[in-house]
């Protein structure tokens, strides 16, 4: 099972590419960074889990500037969104955003993706919460238009474009993978347009029978797609049993603070990553 890192990069957090760094050295696979362009001040929408939500949710860096200083210092580690709010951005400027990214580190990115929970949020980029699933689909079908085709077109109720050249290509073929975060279900959209699933551990009322069901459809489609657990559990027991449930992979959350909270605290995860290689 492999392992990574999840922090909000803030203005008062270790750096993107600090906290990158050190995630490389102490054997992590991954770093992931979330990501909200806002938080509208009406607060209408509750957060995760009906949690009142803490300031790095709308003080977080621009995800895309967070991973390109993330892969600009390091060498190996892959650098991941977790997950990229797409319902909120223009595809193709999205498109162009991930193929770079992609190109400069050496192929090293992971795209997370998600339809969102916070309606206010996506209402002020346009984007309807009752048609965010559609919205986020459509936008993740031209994208891989325009990453694997030299005249790439799309024609959605969301989005539409004749055909239009976009450069860079992603160096990962047929384009970097693209995992869907979820709290619960949707593995039907998982099995359509992505190559994953990242649930958020302690959300789903049954994970292993969800995984299941998730390699069930996977088969019938004639395809093979992988899990990630996002705020994995840190006890040897807890990960033990992700590992029996076929997880590829578990992604740890740690303070958005400084390094002097955050470094002990990569330190303990990193002492497990050994015992699960």
């Amino acid at each position: 099972m492999k392992f990574g890192a999840l922090m909000f990069a803030t203005a008062y957090s270790m750096r993107p590419d600090e906290f990158a760094v050190a995630c490389e050295e102490r054997g992590f696979e991954s770093v992931w960074f979330p990501e909200h362009t806002h938080i509208p001040a009406s607060r209408r929408s509750p957060g995760p889990g009906g949690a009142e939500l803490t300031k790095e949710y709308w003080h977080n860096y621009d995800l895309f500037v967070a991973m390109s200083c993330a892969a600009t210092a390091t060498r190996s580690i892959k650098v991941a969104s977790g997950i990229c709010l797409a319902v909120e951005r223009d595809p193709i400027v999205m498109a162009n955003a991930v193929a770079s990214i992609d190109r400069l580190s050496g192929g090293r990115v992971i795209f997370g993706i998600g339809g969102g929970w916070n309606a206010e949020e996506m209402e002020n980029h346009g984007v309807p919460f009752d048609r965010r699933w559609k919205v986020l689909r459509e936008k993740i079908e031209a994208m891989k238009e325009i990453w694997t085709n030299e005249e790439a077109e799309y024609h959605g109720e969301f989005v539409d474009f004749d055909p239009i050249w976009s450069h860079p290509k992603p160096v990962q073929q047929p384009h970097p993978p693209i995992l869907l975060g979820t709290w619960t279900g949707g593995l039907h959209r998982v099995v359509r347009y992505c190559d994953g699933w990242m649930p958020v551990q302690g959300m789903h009322p049954d994970l292993p029978s969800a995984i299941e069901d998730l390699h069930e459809r996977a088969e019938q489609a004639g395809r093979e797609l992988t899990v990630t657990v996002v705020g994995a559990p840190t006890d040897q027991d807890g990960l033990g049993r992700l590992q029996q449930l076929g997880v590829e992979r578990g992604v740890f959350a740690v303070p958005s603070s400084g390094a002097d909270r955050v470094l002990p605290v990569l330190d303990a995860y990193a002492e497990v990553i050994p015992k699960f290689a």
